[in-house]
């Protein structure tokens, strides 16, 4: 049996390679990708990776390599069809049948995409033409020049009603083609079939392949009702399934590690220009699932960017109704919110580069987003009201279908309530003891008429350090820049090949200082590439406008340990860096324990509570103690002392 692209394409949409795969293979992540023993040989280091964003897998040890359909036809030993046939009852297809109505219908499809492609044509033709005069003008105004309008084949309809038409029929095109593919609009009161976009900036929308499928076009004349028209659905085009830019995206979105989604198709395009190629555009409507899990093949966390006004942030909470029953364990968002009265494209032309790598760095996580819709929603002020709140988070979480993340939501969704409530240390005393100055300190909120204003990035802001740990040596360094954070970051930095297997533990980790926060997620995203030596991953992140961060970063660690310095044996720094983030995390959570016994303390000052508070100070010196011993790590190799 035949089968037709498109039909195999659904097959690898629906299921990615990373789950059929991990029915033979034990497969860990690293970095952008997984990794697993061969299949194929036996072996004992990992030689066989699999990349979701790619669709593929490969075997180094055999030379092996392929997409979902040939890993079963080699590890099951089916013929094509027979591998075909299994993988589509998994991803619930139907098999087609082989007929000549199907055989005409991939006929049809295909003479579609051909008279789409030369709309296409004719458009761009008509933008350079005098009749595109004023066109050229709006993107010269918008900053999208020659090189931009040829990259995205952006295009100018003529307002005339049947330019197109009598073009694309002097090319053999029909007008049941022109029709179906939706550039002609018609009806039982139409007389004669006329040209669906006149007078405007067109944007082909083309399939991840990069075929055109359908057009978005922009009106130049202000009086017009629909600023902005898409396509109507059609045999090549279901909107709710396809994100504008996707075919460009793909390949970047896998090379920086991430990919954001903004609102609209000059939007993409500024960005692209900017320096960010990895976004995409949802076409004009609110995210879909489809569009969701477009996205999660892309990356795992994608980031959203919305205009800070209160448009966008309903758009924001639109998408997570739409996306709390579909995320699990690498499968979430990011919300990044622009000033207000800012689009990505204002902000691209005002801010450049640095400008929008700032409102992405910010990106708050789902839950956070999550919890300020909620509290927002109605006033806080009365038990009532805040049991209500209760019911619609629990009503939420309800929602999430994985279990282990529906039970680490309600477990981070409890915590927030009980400091809401005053359940907790920290919390608002249970809205009766204090002035309302002590309640506004103990929950970092105000109450307001309308009720409860949390504080910006409830849990995503850094928490504020008490005054004994930022005497310490552990968050003490140059400029701001927490000290212990910038060993971490700068191991790393000279030893580019640590970044693969600690990309993880890279990412989990709590990083207070802003140049760190910046360091730490250029680093994540480069986590998968391979670099020569430091000087070239140091010439990258320079490239990305990270040059003064780094530079703070190296300041803040002088003298240098003779571990994290680019000569020192890899193992060596392997070993101070194991022994860094272990100490790091037992440092957070003795400063979170430190806040919680310090209030407690203040609120009841018995001995108990004050027995908790120097224990907790104890631990917290013996660290520092030991981050002496890390310090004098290799003591045997006789490099003790070394310094720059």
């Amino acid at each position: 049996m035949r089968f037709t692209s498109t039909f195999l394409d659904e097959i690898k949409a629906r299921l990615s390679v990373s789950e059929v795969v991990r029915r033979r293979v034990k497969l860990q992540k690293a970095g952008r990708e997984w990794k697993g023993l061969s299949p194929f040989n036996q072996e004992k280091s990992p030689s066989f990776f699999v990349n979701d964003q790619k669709m593929a897998w490969f075997d180094f040890s055999s030379g092996r390599n392929g997409n979902v359909f040939d890993f079963v036809m080699e590890t099951e030993g089916l013929s094509f069809p027979e591998a075909v046939e299994r993988l589509a009852a998994e991803a619930g297809l139907a098999l087609p049948t082989e007929s000549p109505e199907t055989r005409e219908r991939e006929r049809q499809r295909a003479s579609l995409q051909d008279v789409l492609d030369m709309a296409a044509q004719f458009f761009e033709h008509q933008l350079q033409a005098q009749a595109g005069a004023r066109a050229r003008g709006y993107l010269a105004d918008r900053g999208l020049g020659p090189a931009a309008q040829k990259q995205f084949r952006i295009g100018y309809s003529p307002n005339e009603k049947f330019a197109l038409r009598d073009h694309l029929a002097g090319r053999g095109a029909s007008r049941d083609q022109m029709i179906e593919s939706g550039l002609l609009v018609h009806g039982d009161d139409i007389a004669v079939p006329y040209d669906r976009f006149r007078d405007r900036v067109m944007f082909p929308i083309c399939d991840r392949s990069g075929k055109v499928i359908a057009f978005g076009g922009r009106a130049l004349d202000k009086d017009v009702s629909a600023k902005y028209l898409n396509s109507p659905e059609t045999p090549l085009f279901h909107k709710g399934a396809v994100v504008y830019n996707h075919h460009n995206a793909r390949k970047a979105a896998h090379e920086r590690g991430g990919v954001i989604a903004v609102e609209g198709y000059v939007d993409v395009i500024s960005m692209s220009v900017a320096g960010f190629p990895q976004v995409v555009a949802p076409l004009g409507t609110a995210l879909t699932p489809d569009q969701c899990e477009l996205l999660w093949r892309m990356a795992e966390e994608p980031v959203l960017c919305f205009d800070g006004d209160k448009a966008g942030r309903k758009a924001a909470y639109r998408a997570i109704d739409t996306a709390l029953p579909l995320i699990g364990p690498g499968k979430s968002l990011r919300f990044a919110f622009l000033p207000d009265g800012q689009d990505p494209d204002d902000l691209a032309r005002s801010g450049g580069h640095q400008a929008i790598s700032d409102v992405l760095a910010a990106a708050k996580p789902l839950v956070d987003v999550l919890w300020t819709r909620e509290t927002e929603a109605t006033p806080l002020d009365t038990p009532e009201r805040r049991a209500a709140l209760e019911r619609r988070l629990s009503d939420l979480m309800n929602g999430i279908r994985d279990e282990t993340l529906r039970r680490y939501y309600r477990d981070d969704i409890r915590a927030r309530l009980d400091v809401l409530s005053g359940r907790a240390p920290g919390g608002a005393g249970g809205y009766q003891r204090g002035t309302g100055a002590q309640r506004r300190m103990q929950t970092g909120g105000r109450f307001q008429r309308g009720g409860f204003q949390p504080p910006p990035s409830y849990t995503a802001s850094p928490p504020t350090l008490s005054a004994s740990l930022t005497r310490s040596r552990m968050f003490s360094g140059s400029g701001g820049v927490p000290r212990r954070e910038a060993e971490i970051l700068l191991n790393l930095l000279n030893h580019p090949g640590l970044l693969a297997q600690h990309a993880e533990d890279l990412a989990e980790i709590e990083m207070v200082g802003r140049e760190t926060q910046r360091m730490r997620a250029a680093l994540v995203a480069l986590s998968s590439e391979s670099f020569i030596d430091h000087v070239e991953l140091r010439m990258a992140l320079d490239r990305s406008g990270l040059q003064p961060a780094r530079e703070a970063i190296e300041a803040a660690v002088q003298p240098m340990v003779w571990a994290l310095k680019p000569d020192a044996a890899e193992n060596d720094a392997s070993e101070v860096l194991r022994q860094a983030l272990a100490l790091h995390r037992r440092a957070r959570a003795l400063h979170r324990d430190l806040k919680s016994a310090e209030i407690a303390l203040g609120e009841d000052a018995n001995e108990q509570n004050l027995a908790r508070l120097r224990e907790i100070q104890a631990e917290l010196s013996g660290i520092e103690g030991r981050e002496a011993a890390v310090e004098g790590f290799g003591l045997s190799s006789g490099r003790q002392g070394q310094s720059l």
